[in-house]
């Protein structure tokens, strides 16, 4: 198929998708949109749950496989929205709508780029393309539920807007729950044992503290307050304030260390890791991938953002089109030239690393 058909055939897939509601767990419907496409293009596939997947037509299990990921669902839309975010505007270039940008003009691209070299012959890597469900959710039912099933993975390209420059590192996310405890009292009499008086200096810990090792791709561990719950009376001192304390991790640590490192030296009462799944995620700088991006013209950089890549133990690229900067934000958007430039470097990328 020629690329100019299979971009606004993407476009077109993409616009289907916007008018189809897909929230984490609810993506049965654009599921099935996605398998019309390879029913479309005689693709066989398969689903697991809300996730559709496919190989290329000569695959062999003597070689290396390349994993091509985006997720299908979406955020529920903000309050901020001007624009119908269930229906897909075209204006100025650009394609308005609830998941444009985040993650659906990945997908489309990636699913366009399968597509484009499904049926050729001897590949230096097998191909495997997962439309993915429950990735905003981090749910159980996601790309990670799937990397039993399908064949095993020895690198991945994971579509999110990256503006089509090589994401080579991505930060791991923990959540803590901690509590800082004192002495509960009537507010009339003192109390020097106040615990929201306590969770001050707690608070200038968790502010102050800088983690020893650094990255030259994502920089420094990022730790941040993000809530804090104490009190249920005017009149009573609470026994406990209660924190979530949100840890972007770098490459230099494992999720598992930077729980030791908490658990050991902050001034909590008690601090507890939620999950120690979501571990940061790299490719070698001279990865194959990495060394063909560069070549056409693409930038390397850390990214502070999550995404599927946390699934996978094999290495990984993120790159995709769109600005990570427009998801999950009001009347999100992508341009369509972001679209076709996407499609193109993607075949043009793969070109040089598995034909």
């Amino acid at each position: 198929m020629r690329q100019e058909v299979l971009i606004q055939d993407a476009i077109e897939l993409l616009k289907n998708l916007i008018e189809t509601q897909s929230f984490s767990s609810e993506e049965d419907k654009t599921a099935l949109l996605i398998e019309k496409w390879f029913v479309k293009n005689s693709i066989p596939f398969k689903r697991t749950k809300n996730n559709v997947w496919a190989t290329n037509k000569h695959f062999n299990s003597s070689k290396p496989t390349l994993l091509l990921n985006s997720h299908h669902d979406t955020v529920k839309p903000n309050n901020g929205y001007t624009k119908d975010p269930f229906k897909a505007i075209v204006e100025d270039g650009k394609l308005y709508g609830l998941g444009s940008n985040d993650a659906g003009g990945c997908l489309v691209s990636l699913i366009a780029t399968f597509t484009h070299f499904y049926a050729q012959e001897d590949l230096k890597y097998n191909l495997v393309i997962v439309a993915s469900a429950e990735e905003e959710s981090s749910g159980q039912d996601g790309l990670n539920s799937m990397l039993s099933i399908i064949p095993k993975i020895d690198v991945a390209i994971v579509g999110e807007p990256t503006l089509m420059n090589l994401a080579v590192a991505e930060k791991g996310l923990v959540v803590f729950d901690a509590v800082i405890e004192g002495t509960p009292s009537h507010a009339a009499h003192p109390n020097d044992n106040n615990s929201i008086y306590n969770t001050i200096e707690v608070l200038k810990w968790f502010k102050d503290y800088k983690f020893k090792k650094t990255s030259d791709a994502l920089g420094d561990v990022k730790m941040t307050v993000t809530q804090i719950n104490a009190g249920k009376q005017h009149n009573v001192v609470p026994a406990e304030v209660r924190l979530v304390i949100d840890v972007r991790v770098n490459d230099a640590y494992t999720n598992k260390e930077i729980a030791a490192i908490l658990i050991k030296e902050s001034p909590c009462t008690s601090i507890k890791a939620r999950s120690l799944r979501l571990n940061s995620s790299s490719i070698s700088t001279n990865h194959e991938l990495v060394k063909a991006g560069i070549e056409i013209g693409r930038k390397t950089y850390g990214s502070p953002t999550l995404s599927d890549q946390a699934a996978l133990s094999c290495q990984s690229l993120k790159l995709g089109p769109g600005d990570s900067t427009r998801s999950h934000s009001a009347d999100e958007f992508i341009y369509l030239a972001e679209i076709e430039e996407g499609i193109k470097i993607y075949i043009e990328l793969l070109n040089r690393v598995i034909v």
